[in-house]
């Protein structure tokens, strides 16, 4: 199929049509990327047993290297709490994240504070915000609540002016034992927002939020280049960089096989489609893989290049419109 042949289209037209009540998406992201088994038992749990049901596990993207695994899932509101609660309860059981050796070939590349670290509320039209609103504050005050794991809010629903917004990097600086420092106290003393006023004895901490869709997208750099050439070209590329393009959070890793990569969440696919994002990288690295991590819109895609593999893209299934058409 040829992506450049799409036509673009607006993202309050294309990605839902006129579903009443809301299909929303949530993005779970879990700390864990070896063990199979428990990936497969905590990807049981946020898929459910009901037929006729709306709910639907679109994705699951599994990374060793990140020690990371991606959920991506599909739901009306209050049945996708459910799920998620499921799915929360089934990681805290499974995941241990606070006694985790810091080195970095145990703990995994991807920066986490806890072991269901990150639960975006993804709504796919502008109408749909405030559901997707409410079912996030739900969320957090159930699993503050019934799992004893702090929820910390960020992006918009962490306040109401845009310039305090506190944000998902922020809150992982310094990643488990930075956060348990700050929520100890000193100077940069922070609370959550929801559930207990400490971490969690073995799953830390949960981040939640409610947005639009992003695409986490990532680049394998061509050898000679090393992880240093990929921190340089993150920090060239991302916004606020000295060649930054708008939206893009950018760092740059090292895989197994010293390959380079540079890692990306691209929050305003819309406006920064992943060719313009490619193009940046490309004009000081050479390419030789892309990878997208979950969904992304189809409008995210336009004109990417044929001389670029994307591992393991299925447009039926990685594409939001396609893989919600049968929710």
């Amino acid at each position: 199929m040829s992506l450049a042949a799409r036509p673009r289209r607006s993202p309050d037209a294309s990605l839902v049509g006129a579903m009443t009540p809301p299909i929303l998406l949530a993005v779970p992201n879990v700390s864990e990327g070896r063990d199979a088994q428990a990936i497969a038992a905590i990807g049981e749990a946020f898929a459910g047993a009901d037929a006729d049901s709306a709910l639907r596990l679109l994705d699951v993207h599994t990374d060793g290297d990140h020690h990371r695994s991606v959920f991506t899932i599909a739901a009306r509101p209050l049945e996708l709490a459910d799920t998620l609660l499921r799915g929360a309860r089934a990681t805290v059981r499974r995941v241990d994240v606070m006694t985790r050796a810091p080195s970095a070939e145990h703990a995994g590349q991807h920066p986490h504070v806890g072991a269901l670290d990150v639960v975006p509320i993804v709504y796919l039209e502008r109408e749909a915000r405030g559901a997707a609103c409410a079912e996030a504050l739900v969320v957090a005050d159930r699993i503050g609540e019934e799992l004893e794991v702090p929820v910390f809010l960020y992006d918009e629903l962490s306040g109401g002016d845009p310039d305090s917004l506190r944000t998902r990097a922020e809150l992982r600086r310094g990643g488990v034992a930075g956060l348990r420092a700050r929520i100890a106290g000193g100077e940069d003393a922070i609370a959550p927002d929801f559930g207990p006023p400490r971490m969690h004895p073995s799953a830390g901490a949960t981040l939640l939020a409610a947005r639009p869709p992003l695409v986490a997208f990532n680049l394998q750099l061509a050898p000679p280049a090393d992880v240093q050439d990929a921190r340089r070209v993150a920090a060239l590329i991302r916004e606020g960089g000295e060649q930054g393009l708008p939206g893009v959070r950018a760092i740059g890793i090292a895989l197994g096989g010293d390959v380079a990569q540079v890692s990306m969440n691209v929050e305003r696919p819309f406006e920064t489609p992943l060719a313009s994002v490619l193009a940046a990288v490309r004009a000081h690295a050479d390419v030789v893989s892309a990878e997208l991590v979950g969904l992304a819109p189809a409008a995210a895609l336009e004109g990417f290049p044929g001389d670029i593999p994307l591992a393991g893209f299925d447009p039926a299934r990685h594409l939001i419109e396609n893989a919600l058409g049968s929710c």
